[in-house]
């Protein structure tokens, strides 16, 4: 195991936060010269740490801790009615495990996804640079977790990292004209069963900010559990503050 005091960081200048209109964000990065692998992952995510690309980072904010740290415990995960309604909706769909790499049918997914639904997004435009660079990993145990209706045609794709202790969500992306499905939730709940499945306590969510209704959603999936001054509880109601 790695001795994480002997880890180096490096934090971001300050600059617009992308969730919370005029406040002022900054990164915290793992530094990149950093030999990372699963492991080292898998304790950095315990803490609070995301992957984008082969770059591991929570946020740093002066003055603000809104980004909270989120995980689904799956094992006492008890779907809605409405997300019975939606397994039903999507029975059809056909989920196949591929390499984390770039290939025109996936891209393509991609692209129209970013064009359509984050147009004013920090990802915008997308290129197949950008895609690499922000989905895939040398080190990281990724996999793109497809799903494809009756007729092979591709509908979502969920961008899914393998730890100790869980899946992690890392990015889900999907047909902007097919809204009727909710292939978004539809994956979220392929993740949460897939993780059960495996035996894994949980599936890791990013970060649940309370005031961004984009980011929100994710208190919906109970229960979940927030990292609140170094330890993980169970959200019961929204808290006023927190962070790792």
């Amino acid at each position: 195991m790695t001795d994480l005091s002997e880890l180096r960081f490096f934090r971001t200048p300050a600059h617009p936060c992308s969730y919370l209109e005029g406040h002022q964000a900054a990164t915290l990065f793992v530094d990149p010269q950093t030999r990372l692998d699963a492991s080292l992952y898998s304790e950095l995510s315990r803490l609070g740490f995301r992957r984008s690309g082969d770059y591991l980072y929570r946020p740093h904010c002066e003055g603000c801790q809104a980004c909270i740290p989120a995980r689904v415990r799956v094992a006492d995960f008890r779907p809605r009615r409405r997300h019975k309604r939606l397994a039903q909706r999507n029975a059809d769909l056909r989920v196949t495990e591929e390499p984390a790499r770039y290939t025109r049918e996936i891209y393509r997914l991609y692209a129209r996804y970013i064009d359509q639904r984050h147009g004013d997004g920090d990802m915008f435009p997308p290129s197949e640079e950008q895609f690499t660079s922000f989905l895939t990993c040398d080190w990281a145990d990724t996999r793109f977790h497809c799903f494809r209706d009756g007729d092979d045609r591709l509908l979502a794709v969920a961008v899914t990292d393998h730890l100790d202790d869980g899946l992690s969500a890392v990015y889900t992306f999907f047909d902007p004209d097919r809204g009727e499905r909710g292939l978004g939730v539809n994956a979220l709940l392929w993740q949460i069963q897939a993780s059960r499945d495996r035996g894994l306590p949980y599936l890791y969510l990013g970060y649940w900010i309370r005031q961004c209704q984009k980011m929100g959603y994710k208190s919906q999936y109970r229960p979940l559990e927030v990292l609140v001054r170094g330890q993980w509880r169970e959200l019961r109601d929204p808290p006023a503050g927190g962070g790792a």
